[in-house]
């Protein structure tokens, strides 16, 4: 279930909607079932939308419509194969939600606020001390941005112009306006890494960005530094990360997705969990989770499927 703004532009429009409206992933049986015969497809991220699927819904399918920014929960070559469209939800509101998000994780990180709420809970607070729970200033610190899209460039701006931070950027090319923009320096990975007090992921998932931070990455990056992660979670190396933190190699992380998701852990039995280590804050999946964001993009869905089934090109293709 999305929220209605999408869907009321599509029943406005005559379309039946066919809704799953149980609060859980569609199961796989299920889903290969309700979409024969359909003309559009509106996706979750958690829907894997393969060949099979595309296969069952027939020749008359006219777009696969993902309610997400990410699309790697599609086939896409099978879809192009089929000549079918699909787009993605990059609207506004979804970059502004999740750019928050992270400084909201960074800031959390760098005051300890999970940690100082934990404290003040269990009752150990007896009075104001100099040196209980120091953390650290955002201000003069530097932000190392991995993936300079719209959410990168979002961030950015806020951390420059709202905390004073100086920024960094990896990407697969420089952008000279971005960085006249922010006074924001290009640097290979390594280099970014070596340098930033806060390294924060912002690339989608391909073949290419799995594991793009495992243990070589980790041990180049400050054991004063931060990571935070509201990408996709195999970006990540999630066993070279829970050493890193382990042997105090980085100074802790800020995640909001995971590499075995939904899973936070991918392996519960080696007894080396996230959620043990203090300096890490969990948040599940919702930094898009505002309610001007999912509107967003609900809407955006239905006005690529409006598009496709009239006989237009969709507004925003995954590419």
């Amino acid at each position: 279930m999305i929220p209605d703004s999408g869907l009321l532009a599509l029943k406005k429009k005559g379309y039946g909607v066919d809704i799953y409206k149980k609060d859980r992933v569609i199961p796989r049986r299920e889903l290969l079932k309700r979409v024969k015969g359909v003309d559009a497809l509106l996706s979750l991220l958690t829907d894997s939308i393969d060949d099979a699927v595309l296969k069952a819904a027939g020749p008359q399918l006219k777009i696969v419509a993902n309610y997400a920014v990410g699309f790697d929960n599609i086939d896409l070559p099978a879809a192009k194969a089929r000549k079918i469209p699909v787009t993605n939800t990059p609207a506004p509101e979804v970059s502004e939600s999740v750019s928050e998000h992270t400084l909201a994780l960074m800031l959390g990180l760098a005051h300890r606020l999970v940690e100082s709420d934990k404290y003040a809970r269990a009752e150990k607070y007896k009075g104001w001390s100099p040196m209980l729970l120091l953390g650290h200033s955002l201000r003069g610190k530097t932000l190392g941005v991995v993936g300079l899209g719209r959410i990168g460039e979002s961030v950015v701006q806020r951390a420059v112009e709202g905390f004073g931070m100086k920024a960094i950027y990896s990407d697969l090319k420089r952008d000279t306006r971005f960085e006249k923009k922010y006074k924001a320096k290009y640097k290979t990975l390594p280099a970014l890494l070596k340098e930033a007090d806060f390294v924060t992921l912002h690339v989608p998932l391909l073949k290419s960005t799995r594991h793009l931070i495992s243990t070589k990455e980790f041990k180049m990056m400050k054991k004063t530094a931060f990571i935070v992660n509201t990408s996709r979670g195999p970006v990540v190396d999630e066993k070279a990360l829970l050493h890193a933190l382990k042997r105090g190699q980085i100074a802790g992380a800020g995640l909001d997705v995971y590499e075995c998701e939904p899973a936070i852990d991918c392996d519960i039995r080696d007894n080396l969990e996230l959620k043990n280590f203090d300096q890490v804050i969990l948040t599940p999946h919702t930094a898009s989770a505002t309610t001007e964001a999912r509107q967003a993009m609900s809407l955006l869905a239905a006005k690529n499927i409006i598009a496709a089934l009239s006989g237009k090109k969709p507004l925003t293709p995954a590419k």
